[in-house]
């Protein structure tokens, strides 16, 4: 199977991952974004994305790209991408509701000779296993006879300017060898970093859950040292610093953990994992060290306010930032409600401010109507809990300024100097 002048593309969820691959698609093929949202859709014939991860330049009201919610639409097409959410559950199991959605659209329109690539992070075998099961249910064609797969994991990085698609190697893969070479090639027409061709469906898709996995375990190691340092009344900037000067050491920072990936991903290589008989310990240890900073951060705080002599019943809080990263407006799996949460129990009074997030999407996720101004001399404490840009040029007399005559100043994010801040991890 080549590529040809009849290969045109469908992209399944136009979200942080399915609209910039349409948009790059696009520029060589017929393409067309589909999504459930409507408002989605609308917004973006008018070439507004509100996820920014788009210039609206790219974003044309006709040629090769289109945008649709009629499934029928899809019929047209030739190569299916999906690139729906993959969330976990409450019970932190993957839910993979969506993905058994988009297979079971991609069955009512897949014909004879189509293909249909995943994008989005599943386990190890869940695109064989579970998602092409569902479309020959749906469709009535046999698998690597009548219809074939492939799985390229997205590597989208919400807010990142440098390491965009066209600029990050893309893994690849597919059902059998000729088609493997196809997808590969599909990726590589658009993507001038280069593709990495893995030998199965499998590898490629374990590749992707462990990037993250591995990331997240970094992340705890660090959270774990903040609390061990706190103990020791040693500054954990300080020591990552000195530890830094050597050639070899990663530079990862303590923190709240979230996103769409980080926090998410190490519990779909678990739950495939205990499928097969075996219990990870590595894994969940450091997911649940991060699943934890959030209160930790709450009794840091409190801790603080208390030496301070601050009352901590009816203490007006700043919380600044919502997202689950800086400088960029993704509320996805944000566990800065962790620690909102928390402090919720002390019955205090909180105020959000992020002027990345939209208040609409904050009051729909979580409940939140971020204030849109800040007022000087409110707050008993602040949490710094993004690094916003915005933050950052505010600087720490601006900062305080924002806090009573005695307050609290916790820097989550090392924002300020060491000294210009009460508290940091």
């Amino acid at each position: 199977m080549k590529i040809s002048k009849n290969t045109s593309i469908a992209v399944i969820g136009l979200g942080y991952v399915g609209l910039p691959l349409a948009v790059e698609f696009g520029k060589k093929y017929p393409t067309l974004g589909y999504d459930i949202s409507q408002r989605r859709v609308s917004e973006l014939r008018r070439g507004v994305d509100v996820t920014l991860e788009v210039h609206s330049d790219d974003l044309p009201l006709s040629g090769r790209l289109t945008y649709s919610t009629d499934p029928d639409d899809l019929r047209r097409a030739t190569v299916y991408i999906v690139t729906v959410p993959t969330p976990i559950d409450e019970y932190k199991q993957p839910d993979l509701t969506p993905l058994r959605k988009a297979s079971e659209t991609v069955g009512r329109v897949i014909k004879k000779g189509d293909v249909v690539i995943y994008e989005s992070t599943v386990y190890p075998g869940a695109t064989e296993e579970y998602c092409v099961p569902v479309i020959e249910r749906v469709s009535g064609l046999k698998f690597n006879r009548d219809f074939f797969a492939g799985y390229s994991p997205e590597r989208i990085n919400p807010g990142d300017k440098e390491h965009r698609l066209s600029t990050v190697i893309k893994v690849t893969s597919g059902s059998t060898p000729g088609i493997a070479d196809f997808v590969d090639s599909l990726y590589a027409s658009i993507i001038p970093a280069g593709t990495h061709k893995a030998p199965t469906i499998k590898v490629a898709e374990a590749a992707k859950v462990i990037e993250n996995t591995q990331r997240d375990l970094n992340i705890a190691l660090m959270n774990e040292l903040a609390i061990i340092f706190k103990k020791m009344g040693v500054d954990t900037e300080d020591v990552l610093q000195a530890a830094g000067t050597k050639w070899n050491f990663l530079p990862f920072r303590p923190g709240l953990v979230g996103g769409h990936c980080i926090g998410v991903d190490p519990y779909y290589l678990t739950h495939a994992a205990e499928g097969l008989g075996y219990h990870p310990q590595v894994i969940l240890a450091g997911r649940r060290i991060n699943d934890n900073m959030g209160g930790y951060v709450v009794g840091q705080l409190i801790k603080q306010m208390l030496k301070r002599r601050i009352q901590v019943e009816d203490a007006n809080i700043l919380v600044m930032g919502l997202a689950f990263k800086e400088n960029c407006p993704d509320l996805r799996n944000t566990r800065v409600m962790d620690s909102i949460n928390g402090l919720k129990r002390y019955n205090v009074n909180i105020d959000v401010y992020d002027p990345w997030v939209s208040a609409e999407g904050a009051q729909h996720e979580y409940g939140i109507t971020p204030i849109r101004e800040l007022e000087p001399g409110k707050y008993d404490a602040i949490i710094i809990a993004v690094a916003h840009s915005e933050f950052r040029e505010m600087g720490a007399a601006r900062l305080h300024s924002l806090g009573k005559k005695s307050h609290v100043l916790f820097d989550l994010k090392y924002v300020l100097p060491k000294n210009e801040s009460d508290l940091r991890l």
